[in-house]
């Protein structure tokens, strides 16, 4: 976006070819749609990113609804639209190509391609049900669902997905869907009455576990008694203090022959007796008896002791009692507290519901408040002073009014000053603790603040970094990327360690300073140019000059991937696109090397093994790498009787100011070649002509001929490689056009 007047850069977007600009005319132009070739990109007017759709084919035109949250548009066969949020559907089909116009209410005007105005009626019902759920007006989505059949799986599936299944609630009848829906939104009483219905196992596990989540133990207990489950029910009655019912549990276990049940609740109880019992019973005689002079039960001791014999076990003289702690607070007959909440949608569906009715006729005053003479506040004054039924009888009051029909007995009540300077009285809360408002999240600052990738991935926004990725460098290979992601997702955050019950504290770490605070901050980034330079000349380069081939791939391969998430200022992004062109070059010529050695062993590809030497020393490598191709290139040559290229390879060779052993062997070679200046073996090389070696098939790629290159390493393949993989970068499409990699905000 361009200011004319200041001539200056106001805002920026980025985005592929974009051909139209379609601006919404309510709410001072408040959005605008970019349309594309095949592509509709929504955002506002300061060019903030709010949603981009796809389409399959061309779109034709669009034009923005009434209300401006909408945009209509069309494409060969049909008519569509697209919510600000990004959700889109169909709206009709077409029977012709037409171009939108404009839009009012359910008419849609267009020409069609002769010229002629046409209009489109189109049924609105589910964009605006869309539109008025996102909006939060319960009432027009109320309104729609009673006047419409929309109401359907297909809705119900939308509603949940956009994270409104308290209204889905309001509109479904069936007890399964409705017992899930509630479940979803934490609705408990709506679960309760659904599993009545349904009376299923399954359902009431799951209303239990949502119900133990909320602390509504009294839910859960029904829940574990409908199932059975009289080990938890057992423990949900120890936490809660509720040791009534757990003699109860204790009772039930003996009437099931439940050997297990009956020891863990009189260990729950601290029933000592009972223990000793059930030990007895299952023929733990020895350890009934430690346990009985542990307690102290001496009857129950040397009743055992006469059963047992002689071979009394010995006790331990520092044995200790097994008793629970005595329950302080018996929290049986009370949930958990919670916190005020705003209305649910239930609960807005309701109050719509309510006001929608008629209101009530109003009842005069008399009919509902007679008899207040009954107190006989006045003693003095007879106790039939008032009319029958609390009426107030003609001359009672013996009312004199003025003229203007009004009385001075209620004078100067508006004589008060002062009050619109007096203090608000403070709100209270009626005891409940409500929580500060969540202020807005660092990632979502952060994606506000760039349009760089790398600053999406910091704030954890992947979907919409591969989105400018794609766009930029037309990535469609994610996976090589993906430890980049985590790492700098992971490290654009500290972790502050708090107490041990409580969680980690997430702190943002920001690379500028704004006088906005965290409002105008950006994420910290652990990348930056300088390191790459490093292990480009510490690891890369080395390893090449070592010959350790597979190594140097890794390295440069690493380097060229952390090249997208740099950020740089415009001055070192020259240095950034060197660096980019020395990774390209280096793992171009490495691959045709290390398959040229694969080659090496087979002597049916003698001639494939002297080309893709040849191709070798044409990458733009550095001049001890290149000699060391040269003088490989030059060997390979020469023993293939290929003299005219060994000599070719010899004399660039020397250029290069060799060594002095390699440079005799060079002018050896030379002059041995002098005498034989033909090769014996026909080779695809022409070294006069310039060209570019294809990344797939490695051949050349002459001066002149078809080329595709990859949009982010610029590599250069045959066309017939066009829709592939860059097998040098191995993430974007060869031939993808783009819009160019981004690394600098722009500051204006």
């Amino acid at each position: 976006m361009y200011d004319v007047q200041q001539k200056r850069t106001v805002a920026e977007l980025t985005t592929p070819f974009i051909k139209y600009a379609i601006w919404s005319t309510s709410d001072n132009n408040a959005n605008v749609a970019l349309i594309g070739k095949d592509a509709i990109i929504i955002s506002n007017r300061k060019l903030d990113h709010l949603c981009t759709v796809h389409e399959t084919i061309r779109i034709k035109s669009g034009c923005w609804d009434e209300t401006g949250n909408v945009f209509i548009y069309n494409t060969l066969n049909h008519v569509k639209y697209c919510l600000i949020n990004g959700d889109n559907g169909i709206i009709r089909t077409l029977d012709t190509p037409v171009y939108i116009t404009g839009v009012k209410g359910n008419k849609v005007f267009c020409l069609d391609r002769e010229v002629k105005n046409r209009v489109l009626s189109i049924d609105t019902t589910e964009y605006m049900f869309k539109l008025a759920l996102l909006k939060g007006k319960y009432g027009e989505v109320l309104k729609m669902v009673k006047e419409s059949n929309l109401i359907g799986q297909a809705i119900i599936g939308y509603l949940q997905k956009k994270g409104h299944p308290g209204v889905a609630l309001c509109f479904v009848r069936d007890p399964k869907t409705r017992f899930n829906l509630a479940l979803e939104c934490g609705n408990l009483e709506e679960a309760l009455e659904s599993a009545k219905q349904l009376d299923d196992k399954e359902c009431w596990y799951r209303l239990g576990l949502e119900a133990l989540r909320q602390g509504n133990h009294q839910v859960v207990e029904m829940a574990y008694q409908k199932t059975r489950n009289f080990e938890r029910l057992s423990f949900l009655y120890l936490i809660t203090g509720n040791t009534d019912k757990l003699r109860k549990m204790l009772k039930i276990a003996e009437m099931r022959a439940d050997v297990m049940g009956r020891f863990h609740n009189s260990l729950f109880l601290g029933d000592a007796q009972e223990i000793v019992k059930i030990m007895d019973e299952v023929g733990q005689t020895g350890l009934a008896y430690i346990g009985a002079k542990t307690y102290g039960l001496e009857e129950a001791a040397a009743a055992l002791a006469e059963k047992i014999g002689a071979d009394l076990p010995d006790v331990p003289l520092e044995g200790t009692l097994l008793q629970p702690p005595v329950p302080i607070m018996r929290l049986h007959d009370s949930n958990w507290p919670l916190l005020n909440v705003g209305k649910s949608a239930l609960d807005i569906f309701e109050t719509d519901k309510l006001g929608a009715a008629e209101a009530p006729e109003e009842i005069p005053a008399s009919a509902g408040w007679g008899g207040e003479d009954e107190l006989d506040l006045n003693p003095s004054e007879p106790a039939g002073a008032a009319g029958e039924g609390g009426e107030w009888e003609e001359g009672d009051l013996n009312l004199k009014l003025d003229k203007e029909g009004e009385g001075n007995g209620w004078e100067g009540m508006d004589a008060l000053e002062g009050l619109d300077s007096a203090p608000a009285a403070p709100k209270t809360s009626d005891g409940y603790y409500v929580p500060p408002t969540p202020g807005t999240n660092i990632g979502q600052i952060w994606t506000r603040n760039s349009r760089l990738a790398v600053d999406h991935v910091a704030a954890g926004s992947f979907e919409s970094a591969m989105q400018i990725f794609h766009q930029q460098i037309g990535v469609v290979n994610f996976a090589p990327l993906k430890p980049f992601f985590l790492s700098i997702s992971t490290s654009a955050k500290a972790v502050l360690n708090g107490i041990s019950t409580a969680p980690s504290l997430s702190i943002p770490l920001n690379r500028t300073q704004s006088e906005l605070g965290l409002r105008g901050s950006l994420p910290a980034l652990t990348t930056n140019l300088a390191s790459l330079i490093d292990k480009l000349k510490s690891s890369a380069y080395r390893a090449t000059t070592e010959g350790k081939f597979g190594d140097s791939l890794t390295h440069f391969t690493n380097i060229l991937h952390s090249i997208p998430f740099l950020v740089v200022d415009k001055k070192e992004a020259k240095e950034v696109k060197e660096l980019l062109d020395i990774c390209r070059e280096y793992i171009l010529g490495l691959r045709m090397e290390v398959h040229r050695k694969e080659l090496a062993a087979n002597p049916s590809e003698k001639v494939r093994n002297i080309e893709l030497a040849a191709y070798f020393t044409h990458c733009n490598l550095q001049p001890v790498h290149l000699m060391l191709a040269l003088r490989s290139a030059m060997v390979i040559s020469y023993k293939a009787n290929c003299f005219a290229a060994a000599s070719s390879f010899a004399r660039r060779l020397l250029e290069l100011n060799p060594k002095p052993d390699i440079a005799t062997q060079a002018r050896q070679v030379v002059k041995a070649c002098e005498s034989k200046p033909n090769n014996d073996i026909k080779i695809n090389y022409d070294e006069r002509n310039p060209f570019a070696t294809c990344g797939i098939s490695y051949v050349p790629i002459y001066k002149g001929h078809p080329v595709v290159q990859c949009p982010f390493c610029e590599t250069s393949f045959l066309p017939q490689h066009k829709g592939q993989v860059c097998s040098t970068c191995q993430l974007s499409e060869i031939g993808k056009e783009s819009s160019g990699l981004q690394l600098f905000i722009s500051r204006n």
